[in-house]
């Protein structure tokens, strides 16, 4: 064997072995193994139930009814809410952990949330089962204008490859969505429900007037339409720089501004983030935004029955 073969030989098995190299790294409490408890007693008015309401984070029960702070680190927020409108104490949950193997996953669900008061307050909401990194304030007051308490995204400066996770699907097999806001009367909204996975990053800026102001560096998009049985270790590559031409740009879930995603800025005030264009190619991010939702079409917008399972969350470089 002469000497360019061998060196030949060598050159074409350098793909595998880098392959072969790659680095995953869990993203903290992603295995969905430990949970924080929140026990709510809702107001006598409407039943003065006590309610469980779940976050991921270090295993631990709070008893009481106690504006909610991410615990132990934790990088995860949920739409699972305490409320407080017109004085009455309300909780949703749409994320719950669930048993798998010897640990635990998440489900997310999309179902209908009311509450009655005779003379005081009439609310019927569609609430999504949606998972983020970031953080929720709490109480929420009212559905109007909800998503401003979304804190979402976090600071990340690195560039991974891709996201990989576990998931499960159970579609309810509706061919429309429905849209209930609280107020307005129940409509349909054309086309059937899917579950999402998002994931954005961004390099963020600040103007004088506390505008957040954002490029897009990275783009990872996916919907599930259809349900099926766990798929372990799925793998979704993270695509770079403007991705308008590539065949893998799918506008409705990629596109500048797509979600209408909500963070703090420098002052603590709640502020849309702007995203004004593409990064270059090369540049690094300055936040991650990643976030799982059991239905697609923004707030209050979904179809009851649909459920996401999610596990073993991690970035792979």
């Amino acid at each position: 064997m002469n000497l360019n073969r061998i060196i030949g030989m060598f050159l074409l098995g350098m793909p595998l072995a880098m392959q072969a190299q790659e680095k995953v790294v869990p993203i903290k409490y992603g295995d969905m193994d430990q949970w924080v408890t929140r026990k709510i007693h809702e107001s006598g008015i409407i039943g003065g139930n006590t309610k469980l309401l779940y976050e991921l984070g270090p295993t631990k029960e709070i008893d009481g009814n106690v504006a909610y702070v991410n615990q132990g680190g934790s990088p995860w927020g949920n739409s699972n809410v305490m409320a407080k409108v017109m004085g009455i104490v309300k909780t949703n949950t749409s994320v719950y952990p669930e048993q798998r193997g010897n640990g635990y996953c998440a489900r997310l669900e999309t179902h209908i949330e009311s509450v009655k008061v005779l003379g005081m307050v009439n609310i019927t909401v569609l609430a999504s089962g949606s998972m983020f990194l970031g953080d929720m304030k709490e109480p929420i007051t009212g559905t109007k204008d909800g998503e401003k308490a979304l804190n979402s995204g976090l600071p990340f400066t690195f560039r991974p490859k891709a996201v990989r996770y576990d998931y499960k699907v159970q579609m309810s097999g509706e061919p429309n969505r429905i849209r209930q806001t609280g107020f307005s009367k129940k409509t349909t909204v054309p086309g059937q429900d899917c579950a999402i996975m998002v994931c954005l990053l961004q390099k963020r800026s600040e103007d004088a007037e506390g505008n957040i102001i954002a490029k897009r560096v990275g783009t990872v998009a996916v919907k599930y339409n259809r349900s099926q049985d766990w798929h372990n270790g799925a793998t979704y590559e993270i695509m770079y720089g403007d991705i308008t031409h590539d065949k893998r740009y799918v506008p409705e879930l990629m596109q500048l501004g797509t979600g209408g995603y909500y963070a703090r800025n420098s002052k603590g005030e709640s502020k849309l983030i702007k995203e004004v264009g593409w990064a270059g190619k090369d540049e690094h991010p300055t936040h991650l935004i990643l976030q799982f939702t059991s239905s697609m079409g923004g707030a209050f917008v979904g179809s009851p029955g649909n459920k996401l399972w999610i596990d073993n969350v991690n970035l792979v470089y």
